[in-house]
């Protein structure tokens, strides 16, 4: 019997998504794990795969179309089964790709391009639906209103990191909607000659000064913004934190990653040395390499570490598996990737989930010491400063180190102060002692 396929909730706390571009079509016979669309959210595009074997009989959301989580997106069945009574009818379902628009009613004199409803036909049944809430709102139809450029928060963000003015792109989406395929496009045509300024693609609101040499500005929180805000305050709300703090002498560690660049090979940075120190404390001490279940604590046997990069307005955590097995080259090759394909927007889903703890690095910004916020469900983070030149004591006699301090964050429910100190006393001594780190 033809199954429908709903909108996935492929990242944690995310309340709709984009289909980006459909990687499949009506007809094609499919396999469990076969990449079905790449769907994009508030933090990256994420390729979701069948779940199921059969044929897609139908595509209910055209590309570029933001649909809830939960609602349908396609139908997979078997050759040639019929759908009727099997495919829901939602507005999307109404814009999918070879849907056939019904002549209006007997006497219903109304022009097709100012109707706020039409008649759609899938299968045997038709049905009225809105055309788009946009649509509806304003009375007048789904084409795009001069001025006005519909455009994802992700398009967006690629668009500024580009350099692209938005407002001089024809969008190939729905109602006229600008989407990742069109910023690629450009990139591959010759730039068009400058024009004049234009308003910004996401205005910010002027509002009234305070006095005449104050003014306050209204920036839009954008998705990626949003899910920030409730995630983290989640996590303080909910989250029993406690801090540890240590202060690692990394001469020696400043000096062997020198000698292994010299080397040639992928670029080594401190923070791969890090990753690499704290997949050996986790190892040592197994306890921690935990998380919070509400019923029970769940232990891994793979240390999977979460690494925050940051991005045009706000950042991502994707995950390095089995950190532990990785050589310190593997680390800085696979952190550089993740972080490239961040930085894009081309994350995959299951790279943004899974780990039991985080690493934030502010010390390329010269930040001393600092406190993160543990990213749920973790139950840990590292907060890693600057290395810097300080005076230390050497054999009872004053002498310059170079320190780095570093902060542990740990969610007191899985980890208590015990076992957090010896946990840091063994990621200390790693960093401290780096060769140990390398056999």
């Amino acid at each position: 019997m033809a199954a429908v396929v709903r909108m996935p909730e492929v990242l944690t706390g995310i309340t709709e998504a984009a289909i980006q571009v459909w990687l499949v079509e009506p007809g094609q016979a499919i396999v469990v794990g076969t990449p079905l669309a790449e769907v994009e959210t508030e933090k990256a595009v994420v390729e979701y795969a069948a779940e199921i074997e059969g044929t897609v009989l139908q595509l209910l959301a055209p590309a570029g179309a933001s649909v809830p989580i939960g609602d349908p997106i396609a139908v997979i069945g078997a050759p040639g089964e019929s759908i009727d009574g099997i495919v829901p009818t939602t507005p999307a379902a109404a814009q999918a790709p070879g849907a056939q628009a019904a002549p209006p009613a007997s006497g219903a004199a109304r022009a097709a391009d100012s109707a706020p409803e039409a008649a759609v036909t899938i299968g045997d049944a038709t049905t009225v639906v809105a055309s788009s809430s946009d649509a509806v709102a304003s009375g007048a139809a789904p084409a795009p209103v001069a001025g006005r450029r519909f455009v994802s928060p992700l398009v967006r963000r690629l668009a500024r990191e580009r350099g692209i003015d938005l407002d001089r792109i024809e969008g190939t989406g729905p109602n006229g909607r600008v989407v990742r395929r069109d910023l690629d496009a450009l990139a591959a045509a010759p730039a068009p000659a400058a024009a004049p300024a234009a308003a910004a693609s996401a205005p910010a609101v002027q509002l009234a000064p305070a006095s005449a040499s104050a003014a306050i500005e209204a920036v839009p929180l954008t998705g990626m913004r949003r899910a920030i805000a409730r995630r983290l305050t989640e996590s303080t709300s909910t989250v029993p934190h406690f801090y540890l703090v240590a202060d690692c002498r990394v001469d020696r560690l400043l000096a062997l990653r020198a000698e292994i660049n010299a080397a040639g090979g992928p670029k080594i940075s401190v923070n791969d040395l890090v990753l690499k120190a704290v997949a050996g404390a986790m190892r040592e001490v197994p306890e921690a390499n935990a998380t919070w279940g509400e019923t029970v604590i769940h232990r891994y046997a793979s240390v999977d570490i979460a690494v925050a990069v940051a991005i045009d307005g706000g950042l991502v955590t994707p995950v390095v598996r089995d950190v532990d097995r990785l050589t310190v080259g593997g680390i800085a090759a696979a952190v550089a990737d993740l972080a490239a394909r961040a930085r894009e927007g081309r994350l995959k889903q299951h790279e943004l989930e899974g780990g039991t703890f985080s690493v934030s690095n502010l010390g390329m910004y010269g930040t001393a010491e600092f406190s993160a916020i543990i990213n749920p469900p973790h139950s840990g983070i590292l907060a890693v400063g600057a290395a810097r030149a300080v005076p230390v004591v050497e054999d009872g006699a004053l002498a310059v180190g170079t320190v780095m301090t570093v902060t542990l964050s740990a969610d007191h429910r899985v980890v208590d102060g015990a076992l957090a100190a010896q946990w840091l006393a063994a990621f200390q001594r790693r960093i401290e002692s780096p060769l140990s780190m390398l056999v």
